[in-house]
């Protein structure tokens, strides 16, 4: 499989531990990783290998991937602005969409700057690196996602890690900085892997008492917590003290593409300053008329969010009647840790055989080293969508 000439100096051969693991992943069954969809036909049924599956793992919160509105609009922005933009925001990528989702984000956020990015992923990319420079320290959650951990490596600050959801930890580190240079804290509201939520309320406390901003990612949490869907920031009340926050189109806002929102209306000056901004082409005319039109439904239909958290409730509340122990508290991500990954690849298998979608994650993409089958729930959900999944589950070996 790698090079025969010279291993020692083969750019391949760092690759052979993991060609290992993904052997004995293979051997149980179906790809996890890249599994292949002949088709997807709604938000929550697709076919894979001729069988239909009902879809279990699709971070698709509200459901809104096929919502007329998000059709329609996406539809429209193609046959008025064409298939792309072909270039960055600062050259030819702009265009009057690009700025009006701004700012509505804005609006629905209450805050002064808004700025929207290509992909989720880039958007912490970019905003953390230019925000955080020489001199200055990055305080990061230790189970922060990979693009996190990629902005520190960008940015020339310094970075520390803090233990997982934990203020007082943060309050020691923080401590012991020197009196010089900016602090950024970065956190999430809902982490995407065990679905726990952030203390939020306690985490903007102790930054501001040590004159450090807060930035907070809310990829997996806007649209799903808050009384109008803004996060759990809003959820927690304490909205209007997050220094930023961003988040990603890909979840409830069906579409591709990110954003983040800033108390600071200096933050706009990152346009000029953030290289992932401004080397990439701005997002195509369809994503971006998708994501506005999930924020519209968002906004004017809460009826989205109370069926998200009702079919959430009854899946936590089945899974643990049938024996499973969830990783966190009932919410739009429900994951159940298994106690090796021999037993994970198996019984993703198993559910896959019986018609269930899930995620299957295993180390190094885990926190602490666990094996999980990783569920997210979505509001297009039946009730009895939810007891399929429930009674799948139940019969694992």
């Amino acid at each position: 499989m790698f090079d025969e000439l010279d291993k020692t100096r083969s750019i391949f051969r760092k690759f052979e531990p993991l060609a290992a693991r993904q052997s004995a992943v293979l051997s149980s069954g179906e790809q996890p990783f890249g599994l292949r969809f002949d088709d997807v036909q709604s938000a929550t049924h697709g076919r894979v290998n001729g069988r239909d599956i009902l879809l279990a793992g699709t971070n698709n919160y509200l459901g809104l991937t096929y919502s007329r509105p998000c059709l329609d609009a996406a539809h429209e922005a193609i046959d008025q602005h064409g298939t792309a933009t072909t270039g960055s925001r600062l050259a030819n990528g702009t265009y009057s969409i690009h700025e009006e989702l701004e700012q509505d984000l804005a609006d629905f956020f209450g805050l002064p700057s808004a700025v929207i990015f290509t992909t989720g992923y880039q958007a912490n990319l970019a905003a953390i690196s230019a925000l955080a420079g020489k001199g200055d320290h990055l305080l990061i959650d230790a189970d922060s996602h990979a693009c996190i951990y990629d902005a520190c490596r960008l940015s020339d600050a310094a970075t520390i890690r803090f233990r997982h959801n934990s203020p007082e930890d943060l309050e020691r580190r923080l401590s012991r900085l020197p009196s010089e240079g900016a602090r950024l804290v970065v956190v999430e509201g809902l982490y995407s892997m065990l679905g726990d939520v952030a203390p939020l309320a306690e985490f903007v406390e102790v930054a501001h008492r040590h004159d450090a901003y807060l930035y907070v990612d809310e990829a997996h949490s806007v649209g799903c917590y808050g009384e109008n869907g803004q996060g759990v920031a809003a959820a927690q009340g304490i909205l209007d003290k997050v220094d930023f926050l961003s988040g990603t189109f890909s979840k409830s806002f069906a579409s591709i593409g990110g954003f983040c929102v800033s108390r600071h209306a200096d933050f706009d000056f990152i346009r000029l300053m953030s290289r992932p901004y401004l080397f990439t082409a701005s997002g195509s005319p369809s994503n971006v008329a998708a994501a506005h039109a999930a924020l519209r439904q968002i906004r004017s239909e809460p009826e989205l969010r109370t069926s998200l958290w009702a079919r959430a409730n009854q899946l936590h509340e089945g899974l643990v009647r049938a024996g499973f122990e969830p990783a966190s508290a009932p919410g739009p991500v429900i994951a159940l840790p298994r106690p090796d990954q021999e037993t994970a690849v198996r019984q993703w298998n198993e559910l896959l055989e019986a018609g269930i979608y899930v995620n299957l994650a295993i180390p190094p993409a885990t926190p602490h080293a666990m094996s999980l089958l990783r569920l997210s729930v979505s509001a297009a959900h039946t009730s009895d969508d939810i007891d399929k999944i429930i009674n799948a589950f139940s019969r694992l070996r």
